[in-house]
């Protein structure tokens, strides 16, 4: 039951992250439930394999390309997603802050 509640609180919080940040453009609430799950995925598979291959550049700039590194997924989920657009490095960069930090206060809720 706890998965599908953050589910849900997530894909509200990105249909919301998606209709007010600019930059960001999010048709409709389907296609914010389409974005969490692309992300998930994008997160579980090709995360780790960045992650791995940008240690050294995360070393020298003390963690900072992790914010890049989010930024590089979610510009992929929005070229793979038809009803997600992004301007630019720039928004995707401030929707994978946001989206991180409210993501992080759903699960300090829901746990």
């Amino acid at each position: 039951m706890g998965f599908i509640l953050k589910f849900i609180l997530t894909a509200i919080i990105t249909y919301a992250l998606g209709n007010f940040l600019p930059g960001a453009h999010l048709e409709g609430f389907s296609d914010a439930i389409l974005l969490v799950l692309v992300l998930a995925v994008l997160n579980a598979v090709l995360k780790p394999i960045l992650k791995i291959l940008g240690f050294p550049i995360t070393v020298l700039t003390l963690g900072l390309f992790l914010l890049v590194i989010n930024a590089v997924i979610v510009l992929i989920a929005a070229a793979i997603l038809p009803g997600f657009k992004l301007d630019g490095f720039l928004a995707a960069v401030l929707f994978s802050i946001v989206l991180s930090l409210a993501t992080s206060v759903v699960d300090m809720v829901t746990t």
